[in-house]
């Protein structure tokens, strides 16, 4: 491993000899870290080269709001503690995001005019992203920038606009005189982007709550066939020149005529409760296995079609996992529709094998279900990377 540097000169400046914290385990934590070390040599460079025109208060606050967000990036105990600290990974994500937004305003009102003039082709798309196209706050920005000389021709409000950009003493003026329209829309616009990452967790949340139900009824079928194979058989009885067949999924009994039918030679009259009895065994509901081994390949074959995802909460997965257990229900109530005799036709399958061929079939059509879920899934994605770009081409 490569050791840490010192600095050369005992009297170096104590920001640029401070290291950066981590590295951490959680991806988010990282590039948090690294957002903190940037404002915070941004805002050591605001108070020092201008004092005389920074307002104290304005640092002061800059400096909590990054510190509570260096608290939510290394975890920190709670305040007051609670015994119980799970699932606190959104509510680190939120404070962490929060407090960097609300820093990165305080330091737009420290800043001088000629650094605010270069970071509004950054604001003005950070501001077309997140508020929609008639947002008032958003056309509002796009007038300002139109005055700073920062045109987009593609934009329908600007593609007429051929007029001479300004000089810089015109344009660092307007600044000034726009300057809290320009931080108080950036601030909402961060908002809005925030709100996007809630609604992502929040859905994320919802799939594996999902998710997780779904495994327990699935392992808690198991369990019941398991332990009593009669109460939910997985048999069919076909019955043919009037002689009648169990057939079980692992196993399938002699033939047989069924109670009340006509009497054969060398064939034993029973009633089919007890052959069913008889037959079933707890390793049926293997069935469940079978669909979730269908519903595995057809997570395969969905994943050329993600094309991964940048966000912190990992919803392509939460999909994925949400397939596994569907299909092993399905597998499950799919048969049972059919020994019902709800599909005309299927009410009585003639070996095991076709029975497990059934349950991979089943199995795999939870697609037909877990595919709406992640066309929803698509779309909050795209909300959260995209943010209004499809508004914008319906409008151009």
């Amino acid at each position: 491993m490569m050791k840490r540097a010192r600095s050369p000169q005992r009297g170096s400046d104590q920001t640029s000899s401070q290291s950066i914290n981590g590295p951490v385990r959680v991806a988010w934590r990282e590039g948090t870290f690294t957002r903190i070390t940037e404002l915070e040599a941004l805002c050591t460079w605001l108070s020092s080269c201008r004092p005389q025109e920074n307002h104290p208060a304005l640092i002061a606050a800059t400096r909590r709001h990054l510190q509570a967000a260096t608290e939510a990036a290394r975890a920190e105990e709670l305040d007051p503690p609670k015994r119980l600290r799970i699932f606190r990974n959104g509510a680190l994500i939120e404070r962490a995001i929060s407090n960097l937004d609300a820093a990165e305003a305080d330091l737009l009102n420290l800043a001088p005019a000629d650094y605010v003039l270069g970071q509004m082709p950054c604001l003005l798309r950070h501001v077309q992203c997140y508020l929609a196209p008639l947002d008032p706050r958003r056309r509002e920005f796009e007038r300002i920038a139109e005055r700073l000389g920062i045109k987009d021709f593609d934009h329908p409000l600007l593609r007429n606009s051929r007029d001479l950009l300004p000089s810089q003493d015109e344009q660092l003026r307007t600044v000034d005189e726009e300057r809290p329209k320009i931080i108080g829309i950036v601030r909402g616009a961060s908002s809005a982007a925030l709100r996007e990452q809630v609604r992502l967790r929040s859905f994320r949340n919802v799939v594996v709550v999902t998710s997780i139900l779904m495994a327990v009824l699935a392992i808690g079928i198991a369990i019941t066939g398991f332990i009593r194979p009669t109460l939910i058989p997985m048999c069919f009885a076909p019955e043919e020149s009037g002689r009648a067949v169990v057939v079980c999924p692992t196993a399938q009994s002699q033939p047989f005529v069924p109670a009340g039918g006509l009497a054969q030679p060398r064939i034993q009259t029973r009633d089919i409760d007890d052959v069913v009895e008889d037959t079933a065994q707890g390793p049926d509901l293997m069935v469940e296995l079978v669909g979730l081994t269908a519903a595995a390949i057809a997570t395969a074959a969905a994943i050329r079609r993600i094309r991964g995802s940048s966000e912190r909460y990992g919803l392509p997965v939460a999909l994925a996992a949400l397939k596994l257990p569907t299909g092993a229900i399905t597998a499950f109530l799919g048969l049972l529709l059919m020994r019902g005799q709800f599909i005309p036709g299927l009410s009585a399958l003639d070996t095991s094998a076709q029975i497990l061929a059934w349950a991979l079939v089943f199995g795999y059509a939870q697609q037909l279900f877990t595919r709406l879920v992640d066309q929803q899934g698509q779309t909050v994605l795209d909300s959260v990377r995209n943010g209004n770009e499809n508004a914008d081409k319906s409008e151009a």
